[in-house]
């Protein structure tokens, strides 16, 4: 389907360096063709908290289950690509949690039993209905995450030293929970779980996941002839075994393979760029 850009707008939004440790960004998106705009969103590895206004958005599940959103919506962690509807006349403003920030705001809340869901829920009060109320009133997307941002101050709980040691660690020749784990005389479980816990994901799954984004930036980064040499060249600097293993990582957070990303990329939003 041809987008009219001239009615359909997007973009993010930079947080202030006082909230770089929370949110990546904010994303706008408004509809205002005559036509539905599907769009499919990469995995990302974060929470995203999504406000609508007017229309209402569309979600589609793995198994094609479509649903609405209403209000505000959490959704995450995004581990694998899903596909978005915006009708006419919607508009979404999206948060992008960042690293344990969900944890910090909404404390020890396993969302795979709950995702997606109002985050209303999650606190058990209708403070994010209010917010939607405040935030409808204004016109300005730039006021909008300002006022957020002062919203999710009182909520906010400090980081725990280990999470900030998980998140600091960059020594790629120590695995870091083993290191982390041996200089707070923790045991390896304990890293494990608390990494799991204040991220929602294990540094295997993460690190499964930048080999896989490394392989994205580099077929972004290229034009739609790939040589042969292109291909030993991705799965080599990106850490593959094999043309099997990247094959399988594509199939595993797009269900597509390598070479169908390359032709349908310009279609598929790169919520990381």
């Amino acid at each position: 389907m041809t987008q009219n850009r001239e009615t359909y707008n997007n973009f993010r939004i930079a947080v202030s360096t006082e909230y770089e440790n929370l949110f990546s960004h904010f994303y706008f998106a408004e509809n205002q063709t005559n036509e539905r705009i599907t769009n499919t969103l990469l995995p990302s590895y974060q929470t995203i908290l999504i406000f609508n206004f007017g229309t209402k958005a569309l979600l589609y599940s793995e198994q094609n289950i479509q649903m609405e959103i209403d209000k505000c919506l959490v959704l995450g962690t995004i581990r694998k690509a899903f596909e978005y509807s915006l009708p006419p006349q919607s508009k979404i403003l999206v948060a992008n949690f960042k690293d344990d920030a969900f944890y910090r705001f909404f404390g020890n809340i396993s969302l795979t039993k709950h995702s997606p869901i109002n985050p209303d829920k999650l606190l058990r009060e209708n403070c994010f209905t209010s917010l939607w109320y405040e935030l409808h009133r204004m016109d300005n997307v730039e006021e909008q995450v300002n006022y957020i941002l002062e919203f999710c101050k009182p909520y906010l709980q400090q980081r725990d030293k280990i999470t900030e040691q998980l998140i600091k660690f960059k020594d790629q020749s120590l695995n870091p929970i083993k290191a982390i784990a041996s200089h707070n005389n923790q045991t390896e479980r304990t890293i494990q779980l608390k990494q799991k816990i204040h991220f929602g994901y294990s540094v295997k799954e993460i690190n499964r996941y930048k080999r896989f984004l490394r392989a994205v930036e580099y077929i972004e980064s290229i034009d739609s002839k790939v040589s042969k040499e292109d291909w030993f060249t991705i799965i080599n600097d990106c850490g593959y075994y094999d043309q099997s293993q990247l094959i399988n990582d594509f199939k595993h957070y797009l269900n597509l393979s390598p070479t169908k990303y390359l032709k349908y990329q310009q279609d598929i939003c790169n919520p990381l760029n």
